[in-house]
């Protein structure tokens, strides 16, 4: 009598299914209303920097209009921070699933960080949606540069996501140092800030922030007309995010065993 074996590749697989559906469980069923809660928080930080930019008289900032700058400024910088910042929680939550000899911490990794992705892909859309129906204009011109900053966003999320999910379990301590470090990233990541307004020398120190590329790449390709900084590069958004993704998946390879005992 044959029986029959499932290859390491089947098994990863089966297992990367079944976290991602308690994964999105989670994530949308915990709490009343949880899924309205992932709108409005980039809603809301439109909507209120739109009436302070109304206030002060600011129809159009780097010629397109307000909120649309705001919203694509918004929309970019939370699939970066949202990636990362639930990525760095994601060993700690499953835990207890590593008693099963199928489940590796990076499995839990990666799957909340797939997750989130999409998460944020339908965040976008709906509410590019609801500026459609507002009146405003949501074709991009250049698809699949809007996309692509949305992709490297998303890789240098999960490669930082990948690395303090380690350190946060090695040494718990720097959880605290990740949350003073991302409290001012929104406002050094020029999501609010048009970063031409920005004198010199500093901007060019905000331009070694490689979400600043992410955020500015993504304006520029929703609107083609949009004037951004001359010194926009979107491959060093890149290269950041393939670094990260080196040192992270290396610190998970190195503590995998540690992590799982703890």
């Amino acid at each position: 009598m044959s029986t029959s074996t499932r290859t390491p590749l089947q098994v990863t697989w089966s297992v990367w299914k079944a976290l991602f559906l308690r994964e999105a469980l989670t994530r949308l069923l915990s709490g009343r209303a949880q899924w309205f809660w992932l709108l409005l928080e980039p809603a809301f930080h439109v909507v209120y920097m739109t009436f302070i930019f109304s206030v002060v008289r600011v129809r159009h900032v780097g010629g397109i209009d307000t909120a649309i700058w705001l919203m694509m400024g918004m929309l970019a910088f939370f699939m970066f921070k949202r990636t990362w910042g639930q990525l760095t929680n994601a060993i700690d939550a499953n835990k207890s699933l590593f008693v099963y000899r199928q489940v590796k911490p990076i499995d839990t990794v990666l799957v909340r960080a797939a997750l989130e992705g999409i998460i944020m892909l339908f965040v976008i859309i709906i509410l590019l949606s609801g500026l459609a129906l507002l009146g405003k204009e949501v074709q991009p011109t250049d698809p699949l540069r809007l996309i692509g900053a949305l992709w490297g966003l998303w890789l240098l999320g999960t490669g930082l996501g990948l690395m303090t999910s380690v350190a946060t379990e090695l040494i718990p301590e720097i959880g605290k140092i990740i949350n003073l470090i991302t409290m001012p990233l929104m406002w050094i990541s020029g999501v609010m800030i048009p970063l031409t307004s920005i004198p010199q020398p500093y901007r060019d120190w905000l331009l070694f922030n490689p979400v600043v590329h992410g955020i500015e790449s993504a304006r520029l390709g929703f609107a083609g007309y949009y004037h951004t900084f001359p010194e926009l590069d979107e491959s060093f958004l890149f290269k950041c995010a393939l670094v990260s993704m080196f040192f992270g998946l290396a610190l998970h390879r190195r503590f995998a065993l540690r992590m799982m005992m703890q």
